[in-house]
């Protein structure tokens, strides 16, 4: 009986004790998944989107290049041999016209010779099968053969008189001297250069530059530039657009442009370096974005974040900038067919990120 009696009395206390127990187990369980619902649930950055624009300029082109004479000459001999005579040195002023250098004529005048000679024999050959051939002593076809013969050898003396007139050099403008390359007694090939020629004349100077394909769009013959020489720092000189090259070097992929500059009385030189500034009439259109949407810029290179098409995830789009604009940045290219572009919040993105609009 006793044990009974006791038994009875703790049963009330070990349904305490269970209950308590079951308790704190499921506020455990309740705090765990609490936690771990927290630790799945996706992080949202909060961003703001502002629409591009389309805006169209005639901004200014900046190139450099190097001063020239637009009337220069690379002079070389027709023929190969020895040179025999220079007669003017680098740097001096020479008069369209005027002796520069002659090669030594000894072979050159036994090959004009044995032409003539040649010639002198088909005359004769000629005379004699003509003769024969009125009194029927030579067939037809030895006539036809020795006119030939005769046409041929007055075809090579033209050649070598020809050849002979070539084996000295003269101006072919006023100029100067800029470079010889060679000097006397050299033995040099047939157009292997001998002497750099430019005009001296003060309306001759230009100053060619390399621009892209788009630049080169938005030029034409006639446009207005302003030119800075590294040589006069304080000066600026005036130019007009030439010429412009058909096609790209096939070296930088640029294409040449050829400005014609006033000197304003100033002494130039051929090799000078310039820098210019083209003021195309023609407008192009650039892309307008605010430039917090520029991240990870590095020069003309940058990056911006766009909605994709789910609007929960970015994009980061690579773009070219033209330039800054105040608070605005104008792109050249990389958002085309582009709506809206991120602003604020660009800075915590990563292409993983999962956003909201604000």
């Amino acid at each position: 009986m006793n044990y009974f009696h006791n038994k009875s009395r703790l049963w009330p206390v070990f349904l305490a004790v269970t209950t308590s127990l079951l308790a704190v187990f499921s506020c455990s369980n309740d705090k765990e998944n609490a936690q771990k619902e927290t630790s799945t649930e996706e992080v949202l950055v909060p961003i703001s989107l502002s629409p591009v624009q389309t805006v169209s300029r005639s901004e200014g082109i900046t190139a450099s290049g190097l001063v020239a004479s637009s009337e220069e000459a690379r002079l070389s001999f027709k023929i190969g041999g020895i040179i025999q005579k220079i007669y003017v040195a680098e740097g001096q002023k020479v008069r369209k016209g005027q002796l520069l250098a002659s090669l030594n004529l000894t072979e050159i005048d036994a090959q004009v010779n044995q032409a003539q000679y040649g010639v002198e024999k088909a005359e004769r050959d000629f005379k004699r099968v003509q003769n024969m051939f009125k009194d029927t002593a030579a067939t037809l076809e030895q006539m036809q053969n020795v006119t030939t013969a005769l046409d041929v050898a007055k075809q090579n003396l033209q050649i070598a008189q020809f050849n002979r007139s070539y084996a000295q050099i003269t101006s072919p403008i006023d100029g100067a001297v800029i470079k010889k390359m060679a000097n006397e007694g050299e033995l040099t090939g047939p157009g292997t250069p001998i002497f750099y020629l430019t005009s001296d004349r003060q309306g001759d100077w230009v100053v060619r530059v390399g621009v892209s394909d788009k630049d080169w769009a938005r030029l034409k013959v006639g446009d207005q530039a302003s030119i800075g020489l590294d040589a006069y720092p304080n000066e600026t000189f005036m130019g007009i657009v030439k010429k412009l090259a058909p096609a790209a070097d096939p070296m930088n992929k640029l294409y040449e442009i050829e400005i014609k500059i006033t000197p304003n009385g100033k002494r130039l030189a051929a090799g000078l370096f310039a820098k210019v500034q083209l003021k195309p009439v023609q407008n192009r259109s650039y892309i307008k974005v605010p430039i917090e949407a520029i991240v990870e810029g590095n020069g003309k290179d940058a990056f911006v974040y766009v909605l994709d098409d789910t609007r929960k995830k970015v994009k980061r789009l690579p773009v070219q900038i033209g330039f800054i604009d105040g608070d605005k940045v104008l792109i050249t290219n990389g958002l085309e067919n582009i709506q809206e572009v991120v602003t604020a919040g660009s800075a915590f993105l990563t292409e993983s990120s999962s956003v909201i609009v604000k």
